[in-house]
C-alpha cells in the first residue's frame, strides 16, 4: 500500500518513447511519483532531469512477459500505457504488443486497484482492414470488459520534436527530389501537439476525466496529407514536386521495403492501408464533448510550433530565412 505521506505512484509504460516522455514530464511538474516501465532501463536515464531526485525510477517490463508487468505495476495508484508500435518486427507483433499487452496491462491494473489509462489511436476499430487498426480496437475492446472505468485516448497523428511523420518527410525532402503522395494525397488528418496529448494524460491521471470514456485528440485543423507536406516545405524552405503515387504501387513498395531484414522500413503495406481512412475527430465525439476542447484544453497550431524542430531540414539550418524557398 502507498504511504499516506506520499505522493500517488504513478506506473508508465513506453515512458521512454515519443509520447511517453512527454507524459512523464507532465506527470513530474504535478508531483506525482513515476516509475517508468520499459524494455531497456539503462537506455531511459534521460527521463531523471524531467523531475526532482527520487521522483522518477525505473523498472524492466516486456509486454509480452506477463510478471514484468504485474512488478510493474504492483502498489501503483494509475497506470498509464504508452506502448504502441507502427511497424511489427520480430516477436514485436500487432497481436503482441497492442493487444495481448495492453490486456496484460488492464488485468494488472485491476489486480493492483489502480485507475487505467491507455493511449490508443484514431481509427481502432476489430474491423479494420489494417491489421494495425484492427489489433488496437481489439485492445480497446478487451480493456473496456476487463476495466470498464478505464480512460482510452484516441489520438490522431501526434506531431512534436521526436515524430515520426513530420521528420520522416522533412528528412526525405533533403535527399530525394520529389515526396510521394500516397493515393493522391487526400487522406484527412488532425495533428494533434504531442504536449496536449500529455496534458490530456495528465488530467486522467488528475481524475478530473470521466471515467470509462472514449476520448477522441486532434489538434485545430483538419488538413489533407497533400496539405501536411505542404505546411512541413513551407516549414524548411523547400520546393520538393509533391508526386502522386497510387495505393496499389505504395502497398507493393510497402510489402518490399518490409521484407528487407535490418532495416526500419520507411513505409509498409498496412500503413498504406491505414491511409485509405481519414484519421480526424469524428462528429460523435464532438457532440459529447469527448475531445481537447470538451477536457478544457485549446489545441495548439501545428504552425506554431513545426520551425521549432524542423529548423534542422533547411537548407542552411537555422540561418535559411523561415517560408524562403530554395
Amino acid at each position: 500500500m502507498t504511504l499516506s505521506n506520499l505522493p500517488p505512484l504513478v506506473t508508465v509504460f513506453g515512458g521512454s518513447g515519443f509520447v511517453g516522455r512527454h507524459v512523464v514530464r507532465t506527470l513530474a511538474q504535478r508531483g506525482y511519483r513515476i516509475r517508468v516501465a520499459v524494455r531497456r532501463p539503462d537506455l531511459a536515464g534521460f527521463l531523471q532531469p524531467l523531475g526532482n531526485v527520487g521522483q522518477i525510477s525505473f523498472v524492466q517490463a516486456n509486454l509480452r512477459y506477463r510478471n514484468s508487468v504485474d512488478a510493474a505495476v504492483r502498489d501503483a495508484d494509475h497506470v498509464v500505457n504508452c506502448v504502441g508500435i507502427l511497424f511489427e518486427s520480430g516477436r514485436n507483433t500487432f497481436d503482441s504488443v497492442q493487444d495481448f499487452g495492453a490486456r496484460a496491462v488492464a488485468e494488472a491494473a485491476r489486480a493492483a486497484g489502480a485507475t487505467l489509462t491507455h493511449i490508443s489511436a484514431i481509427g481502432a476499430n476489430v474491423n479494420s482492414a489494417s491489421v494495425y487498426g484492427a489489433s488496437k480496437g481489439q485492445a480497446e475492446q478487451a480493456i473496456k470488459s476487463i476495466k470498464p472505468d478505464a480512460i482510452i485516448l484516441r489520438p490522431s497523428i501526434i506531431f512534436g520534436p521526436e515524430d515520426g511523420f513530420f521528420n520522416k518527410f522533412a528528412a526525405m525532402a533533403r535527399l530525394s527530389p520529389i515526396l510521394p503522395l500516397i493515393g493522391g494525397g487526400k487522406t484527412k488528418f488532425q495533428p494533434v501537439y504531442v504536449e496536449d496529448v500529455a496534458e490530456a494524460v495528465g488530467r486522467a491521471v488528475d481524475g478530473k476525466l470521466a471515467a470509462g470514456e472514449t476520448y477522441e485528440l486532434g489538434g485545430r485543423e483538419v488538413l489533407t496529407f497533400r496539405e501536411c507536406l505542404e505546411v512541413m516545405l513551407h516549414t524548411i524552405g523547400r520546393k520538393n514536386p509533391l508526386v502522386s503515387l497510387p495505393f496499389g504501387i505504395a502497398s507493393l513498395m510497402g510489402s518490399i521495403a518490409s521484407a528487407i531484414p535490418l532495416i526500419t522500413p520507411p513505409l509498409t503495406s498496412d500503413q498504406v492501408t491505414l491511409l485509405k481512412s481519414n484519421n480526424i475527430v469524428s462528429e460523435e465525439a464532438k457532440s459529447k464533448g469527448l475531445t481537447l476542447e470538451g477536457m478544457g484544453i485549446t489545441p495548439t497550431l501545428l504552425s506554431s510550433i513545426l520551425p521549432s524542430y524542423l529548423v534542422q531540414y533547411r537548407p542552411q539550418g537555422q540561418y535559411t530565412g523561415s517560408g524562403k524557398a530554395a
